[in-house]
Order: C-alpha cells, then structure tokens, then sequence
C-alpha cells in the first residue's frame, strides 16, 4: 500500500474504507466464478441431498417444562433443553412493600449438570434458588443477578468461584455464568471452565492489563477479549469498530496509528506502536501489537491485535514525578528556612562581652532546638549590660514550633529589649510585655522569667508561668523562691506581675532553664526538676560553661521532646 499517510481522521476512515471495500470486491468476483467441472463427474446440488423426513420420523415437539404455562404452549423453557450448558429459568421473589429481589424461585430447568457433585436443574423445579444454590450469596452471584433483574443489563461470561457443602464435605468449582432478562423472569445458564488454562487466560487479562480483538473486514464482525472490553470500558458484545477506535484517537496520535494500521494491512508483522485513546474522558495509553490473517492469495481478510494498557503505569509515574517536584519544593523552602533560622540564631546569641566580666559576671548558654534540622524554635534568652548599669537578664518560651514560634519568639525577645531602656522593673515589664502577647489575634501564649542584677548583685526578676532559676550555692542546688508566680503571657489581659528579689553571692552559680530541659512524655515535671537539681550539686565547683556541659552529657538530656535552652550566670565577685 503505497499511499501518502492521511492528515485526518475521516482521511483514515476513508483509507480504511476503500481497502475493506477492494477485498470485499476482489473476493466477490472470486466467489461469483462457477466451479470448473471434472470430467466424468456429476455435480450434484447440495439441496437434493436433503430429503423431506416423514412425519413418522420427526421429533415431538418440545413441551414445556414448567408448570408456568399451558401444556400446549410453548413457553421460553422449552427451549431449555437445547443450551449446551445447566439452565434455568427463574422467578424474583420481592419484599412487601419495597419490592427489593431477596430470592428467586426456580420455574424450570433442563437437565445438564455442571459438576458431578452438583444436582441437574430439572431436579431443583420448585426451589427457591439459594436453597438450591446456597453458595451464591457468598460468592456475589446473587448480588450480580439481582442487579441484571434491576435493569443492570445482561451478565455474560462472569467467573464465579462457587463453594457448596454437601454430604458433609466441601466442594468447589469454578463457574462461568451468564444471564438475561426475559420479560419478568431471569434466564440463567452456567458451565464449567472449560480448563484451567482458559481460568488463567481470564486472569492474566486482568492481571497484565492485556486484552485482544479481531476485525473480521469481509463480515464487517468484531471479537473482543474480556480484557479489552475491560479496557475500553465497553461492552464485550459490543465492540468497537476500526472507524470508532480512529475516533477516539487523541489528534497528536493520528500519524502513528495510521502508520500502524496500513503496516498490518500491508501485511507486514509484527506492527507495533504505542497509542493514546480517549475513553470516557479519560486518556489510555496502549501498546498495541497488530498482525495481519491473510488468505492462500496473501490478501489480509481480518486484523489481530493485542493491546497492553500502559495507564495505570502511566498515572503512577506521573505521580511520581508530582511528588518528586513537590519534595523537591519542599526541600527548597526547608534550606530557605533553614537559612533564615541560622541568622535569627546567630542574631538572637548572647553577647558575653568583656562589660559582663567587668561587672563580675561569667555567663555560658546553650541552645538545643527539638527538631535536629532546625536552628532556631520558640526558646530565647537575652543577657546584656543595660546604660543604667544593670544587668538585663531573660529567658522565655513561645508556643510553637517552626517560622511561626521563632517569629513569636524574636517579637518578644525584642520588645523586651525596648521596654528595658525604660528602667522599668521587672514586674512592669512582664506587665507590659503581657498586654502585648494578649493583644495577638493568634491567641498564642507565651512563657518568661526576665529581671535584673543591679549593681549590688541583688537580682530583681518576675515569673511568667516559666520554672523558677535554680541556685547553686554551698554545694546545694534548689529553685529559687517567689510568693507569686505569675500567669502565662497572653493568658490574663491586665494582670499586674511582682517582682521578687534574690540577694545573690560570691560564688554563687544561678542557671535560668526552658520546660524542655525537664519535662519527660508521662513524668511530673517536678521529678524533671529535682533531677536536674541534683545533677547541679554534683557539680559543685563548675564554672557556667562546665555546667552547661555535664547537663548537656548528662543520657537523660538525650531525645528530648521539645527546645532546650539554658542561661547559666555565676558571681565571680562582690563589687
């Protein structure tokens, strides 16, 4: 088939068209052609072969089998001894009222057994059929006949896996049914596979996405598999042509089906290609395997083909490719927050500046985020010289985790260093710092110990709803004590906090904590508390950062549930 390749589908039809029409042509003529007589042979019509039987010789007619009918009328179960497979005819049984099937009654039946253990229709008349059948329930073959009952549409070639006891042992067998409604009553046939072999054919359609079908272009009939009936979403008894299959070509696939198709024309095989159809709305990606069945002149007078669909494959690596560009996404936005939350940390490290020293203060902190790929969380402290003289002291905790908390947490941190230029007290501050948090429309709540060490070493400080400072002094470790702890920031709009001032002394080592340094999933925080106490006093003699350490290798540190900040100040000196 030498020929320019069509630019449209109706370009394709009508090749399609004329070549289906040349062969129904050229194998007209040959059929027409009268047969060439043997000498000395008679030709005799096949019509005078067939002699007229006497009407002693033919059969009765059939009698109806069922007690549904006249005797002397012919109903739709006289036929049933002519199905080459177990029939039987049926009759819904309805509910009151709701008319839902829930059973059906066996009006007749012809007298083919599908199994050697299964009793002939003609013997169950009169059943009701999941008496008769009782594994059809389990099995979804009731459900299936019900639906056709309901309007559902035939049921044809459906393998059921059927399981029966009888005479106390358990039987299989592998059923084909099929059935049809016939005015009120269902007609139901069923044989047995055939082989195990035609089982598996079944299967590997499904299991492999495969179907097949045959384009008989002198008949103009069309065969298909259950698996590309599947596969189209069309039924099996009516499949689709080769026009209807041009179709249903998305445009950009035109060439190469055509050049598909003429090639198994042509009679060249194997054909392959991979072929996008839209079914349904849907796009199906085939791979699609033609070869030609050609006659004793070589003229192709039918078309196999095999399709394999490629969809599911198709829409899994699609995605695949949607996840990957998402965690791809994904991996972006964690560096670019990663790389925002290195600076807030190395803008929100304390400064242990030689001013500290100078005042007679040695100062360490740690800062141990809950989440190993973060730098930054809710947690903070501040520990500066102020102009006054004084030493501003703080740490708190913002609710939360990530941007959101770190942006809570640097809003505080940074108020805090404002309202401290005003030489405020500690329990104003907190009081001011608290009508801030309250003002939030996140309803976010906040934790805080902030206070001051003026220049005689007393330390002036305000509790917000945060664990009390521990104080080493003498070889002992205890929470620092305050008659009224505070509420939470942002949890009681117009309280007024107090502050408490602690006489602090030489030697004195003073270590300003977060909740993740104590509490433990199902563990009192008190218990959290006297253990980080006692690991304290084991310390004795530790300057801040030594402290920070042995906290730091102490095993009960490890795996902590949430950040874990510490501010660990010693009075190295009286002034």
């Amino acid at each position: 088939m030498n020929f320019p390749l069509p630019d449209t589908v109706d370009e394709l039809k009508s090749l399609i068209s004329r070549e289906v029409s040349a062969l129904r042509g050229s194998v007209r003529r040959t059929a027409e052609r009268p047969p060439t007589p043997v000498p000395g042979e008679e030709i005799t019509s096949p019509v005078r072969l067939l002699a007229p039987a006497s009407a002693s010789s033919r059969e009765p007619a059939p009698r109806c089998l069922c007690s549904t009918h006249d005797p002397d009328t012919l109903g739709t179960c006289a036929a049933l001894s002519a199905i080459p497979a177990s029939a039987a005819l049926l009759e819904p049984i309805r509910e009151d009222g709701t008319g839902t099937v829930r059973d059906y009654l066996i009006v007749a039946g012809n007298r083919t057994r599908s199994a050697d253990w299964l009793e002939s229709p003609d013997q169950q008349v009169g059943q009701r059929f999941l008496e008769a059948r009782p594994g059809a329930a389990s099995s979804g073959l009731l459900a299936s006949l019900v639906e056709v009952t309901g309007g559902g549409g035939p049921m044809e070639g459906r393998v059921v896996d059927y399981t029966e006891q009888r005479l106390g042992r358990l039987h299989r067998a592998p059923l084909l049914y099929s059935a049809a409604l016939c005015g009120e009553q269902l007609l139901v046939t069923w044989r047995p596979v055939q082989s195990q072999t035609e089982l598996l054919t079944i299967d590997a359609q499904y299991l492999a996405s495969l179907g097949w079908g045959n384009w008989d272009l002198l008949s103009g009939k069309v065969t298909w598999s259950e698996g590309l009936s599947r596969i189209f979403h069309a039924d099996v008894r009516m499949p689709w042509t080769l026009d209807q299959l041009c179709d249903a070509l998305l445009p950009d696939d035109l060439t190469a089906f055509s050049e598909f198709l003429t090639s198994v024309l042509a009679g060249e095989e194997p054909a392959w290609t991979r072929i996008r159809f839209l079914v349904l709305g849907e796009v199906r990606t085939l791979d699609l395997l033609g070869r030609p069945v050609a006659g004793t002149d070589g003229r192709p007078w039918a078309v196999n083909l095999v399709a394999r669909d490629l969809t599911p494959q198709i829409r899994s690596r699609r995605r695949l490719a949607e996840t990957e560009r998402e965690s791809d996404r994904l991996r972006r936005q964690a560096r670019a927050e990663r790389r925002i939350a290195d600076a807030l940390r190395e803008a929100l490290l304390p400064t242990h500046s030689e001013a500290l020293a100078a005042v007679g203060l040695s100062v360490a902190a740690s800062y141990k985020p809950s989440e190993p790929d973060a730098a930054v969380g809710g947690d903070w402290y501040k520990c500066r010289l102020l102009p006054d003289g004084r030493v501003l002291i703080a740490i708190g905790d913002a609710s939360g985790h990530g941007l959101d908390a770190v942006a809570r947490m640097s809003q505080q941190r940074h108020a805090l260093a404002g309202l401290a230029q005003t030489g405020a007290s500690a329990g104003e501050m907190t009081t001011w710092l608290n009508e801030l948090v309250c003002s939030e429309p996140s309803g976010q709540t906040a934790t805080m110990i902030t206070g001051h060490i003026d220049e005689h070493h007393a330390f002036h400080w305000a509790d917000a709803g945060h664990p009390a400072p521990l104080l080493l002094r003498d070889g002992r470790a205890a929470p620092l004590h305050t008659p009224q702890r505070g509420p939470l920031l942002g949890a009681l709009p117009g309280y007024a906090y107090e502050t408490t001032t602690t006489e602090l002394r030489e030697g004195d080592l003073l270590l300003l904590y977060t909740d993740g340094i104590v509490e433990r999933r199902g563990e009192d925080v008190t218990k959290g508390i006297e253990r980080l106490a006692d690991l304290m006093a084991r310390s004795r003699g530790a300057g801040p950062q030594d402290l920070i350490d042995t906290v730091l290798a102490d095993p009960d540190q490890a795996g902590h549930e949430d950040d874990a900040c510490m501010l660990a100040i010693q009075l190295t000196r009286r002034p």
